[in-house]
């Protein structure tokens, strides 16, 4: 059964199409973006007497829902469109309550080094924290701290090393048996992927073929949730799915965690067990796995969304992809170990650059704990905050062309990266950058490495990629790629 919030609105969206006469996508494209802006600006809040401060100006959007079904529609073009209108700080409704979003290196840096201490994650907590509870990144201050200095022994250099050894020979177990006799979709080819690797590398290879496909569908699940209209676990909706799936999750993970505490093996898992600060912090049976739900989320999803970029853009781009295939080819036929894979400059670029276009995280959700100032702009305490670090990637400021696809904007010679700290940061910023951003790098370049090895790859003429961002950005009909074998 689907909601009578979610039937409303899907019904809005097919009467507004009706009205058109055979219209192509871009037309009816246009029209909801007319339909988005028809509503008028007001403040925020009202800004305290003396302050000298500037009231956040932004308008809610349709009635109930907001500007949710915009976002999940045009994604980063729906912020950037409102950036350019408003500037860096405005806000918008979705939820049923008002959201203040915030972009443009200076504001970002500004909400991300949290020097005053204003923001904290419960912003988050808004959207996940029932899926997602007690995560990492949902962790605040100085029990944050804590945790993250205990979770950083099993990221160091030389588990990092021992991870890679471990993906090489899963990508090529997989990769090279693809389908060539007929077009597939890529990104699920790679979601069923990097949830392998996953299962290897941070799970040991506990659980089986049988559990794999059903811990998939519960992250889907859980993913999926987050943006749900009813955020109330009734029947037919998504938010029930995902408080299913956490269930799922926990029991999935509770059940392999004392094979785990007694392992002396080198996966994700083990090491979360194992792991101890010098000061002999260590986690609880509950910390291992809220800190494993979060991370195999974390590691599987946003390494699927930033191999499935790359490789629309290396497909669109052959050029780059004979680039990138020659620097590859040089490596030998050995499975590449970290050293090799970081080696591959050609190809860093080209995920840089992937991640740059696509945001695997497009908003980070933060709410102030306190009245603050936001480059002379009135935020109020107990205000929902979302940055949104994708629209930083386009500014031009800092961004030559930017929305043209060009790797070497990060070659030694030009750098443009490094324009602003927060130029570029497919990563978050601040105290609560991604731990494991090392490994999915790592992790992005083997998969890719060993697909410039196998085949060529190219997308029907004329085809765009569109990304839904009902959650995370995945593309709408799962990429069609045909393979030629090399």
């Amino acid at each position: 059964m689907v909601p009578i919030v979610e039937r409303t609105t899907q019904a809005a969206r097919q009467r507004l199409s009706s009205v058109l006469v055979a219209p192509a996508p871009q037309a009816v494209d246009e029209a909801w973006r007319r339909f988005s802006r028809r509503w008028p600006a007001t403040d925020l809040a009202t800004p305290p007497a003396g302050s000298g401060l500037r009231p956040v100006r932004g308008d809610y959007g349709a009635p109930v829902v907001g500007h949710l079904l915009d976002y999940i529609r045009f994604g980063t073009d729906f912020g950037r469109e409102r950036y350019e209108r408003y500037g860096p700080v405005t806000w918008m409704g979705a939820f049923g309550t008002r959201i203040a979003t915030v972009a443009g290196p200076e504001a970002t840096q500004l909400v991300l080094t949290n020097k005053d201490k204003a923001f904290s994650q419960a912003g988050w907590a808004f959207l996940i924290d029932q899926f997602f509870h007690r995560g990492l990144m949902l962790l605040d201050f100085d029990e944050h701290k804590m945790h993250r200095r205990i979770m950083q022994q099993a990221f160091t250099r030389d588990r990092l090393a021992g991870y890679t050894q471990q993906v090489a020979p899963c990508v090529r177990a997989s990769v090279p048996t693809w389908p060539t006799d007929r077009p597939v979709r890529l990104y699920w080819l790679l979601k069923h992927l990097t949830l392998d690797i996953a299962t290897q590398v941070f799970m040991g290879g506990r659980g089986g073929s049988t559990d794999t496909e059903q811990i998939n569908q519960a992250f889907v699940a859980t993913v999926r949730a987050a943006s749900a209209l009813v955020r109330a676990p009734l029947p037919g909706t998504r938010w029930r799915a995902g408080v299913r799936g956490r269930r799922v999750l926990e029991d999935y993970f509770a059940q392999h965690l004392p094979a785990a505490r007694a392992s002396t093996s080198e996966d994700l898992f083990a090491a979360l067990c194992h792991a101890t600060t010098p000061e002999g912090e260590r986690f609880s049976d509950d910390d291992v796995i809220n800190h494993m739900i979060f991370l195999m989320m974390a590691a599987h999803d946003t390494s699927t969304i930033t191999t499935t970029a790359a490789a629309y853009y290396l497909a669109t781009h052959p050029e780059w992809q004979d680039r990138a295939r020659q620097e590859s080819l040089a490596l030998g036929d050995a499975p590449p170990d970290i050293d090799a894979l970081e080696s591959l400059d050609t190809l860093d670029r080209i995920i840089k650059e992937a991640l740059r276009l696509l945001a695997p995280v497009p908003l980070v959700m933060r709410k102030t704990v306190t009245d603050t100032d936001l480059l002379g702009h009135y935020l109020p305490a107990d205000t929902l905050v979302a940055l949104a670090p994708a629209i930083n990637h386009f500014v031009p400021e800092c961004w030559t062309e930017p929305d043209t696809f060009d790797p070497d904007r990060f070659a030694a010679d030009r750098r443009e990266d490094q324009t602003h700290r927060f130029a570029w940061i497919p990563f978050g910023g601040g105290v609560h950058k991604c731990i494991g951003m090392h490994f999915g790098t790592l992790e992005v370049k083997a998969i890719l490495h060993e697909m410039l090895r196998s085949y060529r790859w190219s997308v029907p003429d004329g085809y765009r990629i569109r990304w839904d961002n009902t959650s995370l950005p995945v593309p709408a009909d799962g990429l069609p790629v045909h393979l030629t074998p090399r």
